[in-house]
């Protein structure tokens, strides 16, 4: 037996130089070829935007086109399905988001959005919800909502967009910091809940900054905390749940990530030519009309912590819904 693996050494060795060569070949001619940004939701959406922009931005640094493919279905599941069995070659990279976090806890997903991907960086940190209510109701602040929530328990209906919905999970947190007891009610989206709103059909919902700011500029809702640590920019007057005594932080992000294995080169080099479009003011200001920034310091390492940090965060969030965990599917 020792004589057999003394002589497979050098044949392993030849082996690995070879394997090692191979990958650094792949990294330095890369890219030589269109690459694709698969996006697991539809046109338009908070994921795809920033994804687009970014790639528009980003195709004149590598010198070649950047083609985004939105595979839509399974709340992103299909997409990211779609991204993970690619090979690893940077060609193929997915436009991740805060689902990856989320679906975990509520739909049975064949990978691991950690294990299986190689993340790159963020593209952009956000938008965070925001609770907007129906402009008619008396409420003047969060405070008057929640003491007439709790005064009346079952009376104050908010929109979701299905149990594993942002709105829907926002709105467990609020009724477990808060001890009421709002209703959910379920619609295809939060864009469409947040026009029932406008239209007097249930009191409020969770919405994004996009949905819920035109709406307020148009007098027909109000808006009365946002779901994050700081106040949105360009909407400086809404106070953050957490000023209002809540701790309550729901924050969107889309970023980048490649099939693991990728070649370490070929993250790098995307990650360096990622930051070279989300840092600069064109793309922050672009960013900044979504309610969306860009995190100084985007390595891979930040952002691989990151999400690793998130889905715990959801998990517990998930806990709260009286969700029972799916069984994995790998």
């Amino acid at each position: 037996m020792m004589t057999r693996l003394r002589f497979s050494l050098p044949l392993f060795a030849a082996f690995f130089a070879g394997a090692t060569l191979a990958s650094g070949a792949l990294a330095q001619n890369y890219p030589n070829r269109p690459v694709t940004f698969v996006v697991p939701f539809a046109p338009g959406g908070l994921t795809d935007v920033p994804a687009r922009v970014v790639a528009a931005m980003m195709q004149e640094k590598i010198g070649q086109n950047i083609i985004i493919e939105n595979k839509t279905g399974g709340s992103g599941v299909v997409g990211a399905t779609y991204a993970v069995r690619a090979a690893p070659d940077g060609y193929t990279l997915l436009a991740n988001s805060l689902a990856d976090a989320q679906n975990l806890h509520y739909v049975p997903v064949p990978y691991s959005p950690v294990d299986d991907f190689s993340q790159i960086g963020w593209i952009v940190d956000g938008p965070p919800l925001v609770l907007i209510i129906d402009a008619k109701l008396p409420y003047k602040s969060l405070a008057e909502l929640i003491a007439d929530a709790k005064a009346n328990p079952n009376k104050i209906s908010f929109g979701t967009s299905g149990a594993a919905s942002s709105p829907a999970m926002a709105l467990a947190q609020l009724n477990a910091a808060a001890k009421t007891e709002i209703v959910g009610v379920p619609y295809r989206g939060s864009g469409e809940a947040a026009r029932a709103v406008a239209g007097s059909a249930i009191q409020g919902v969770f919405t994004f900054y996009s949905q819920a700011k035109p709406l307020s500029d148009a007098g027909q809702v109000r808006a009365l905390a946002v779901a994050s640590p700081k106040r949105i920019a360009t909407w400086s007057e809404v106070p953050t749940f957490e000023e209002l005594g809540h701790k309550i932080d729901f924050r969107g992000f889309v970023g980048l990530a490649a099939p693991a294995k990728t070649p370490k080169p070929i993250v790098e080099y995307l990650n360096k030519q990622l930051n070279a479009v989300v840092q600069s003011d064109a793309f922050k200001t672009r960013m900044a009309e979504l309610g969306m920034t860009v995190p100084a310091d985007n390595t891979p390492e930040k952002y691989d912590a990151f999400i690793r940090r998130e889905i715990e965060r959801q998990r517990e969030i998930a806990k709260l819904s009286g969700q029972q965990p799916p069984v994995p599917q790998r």
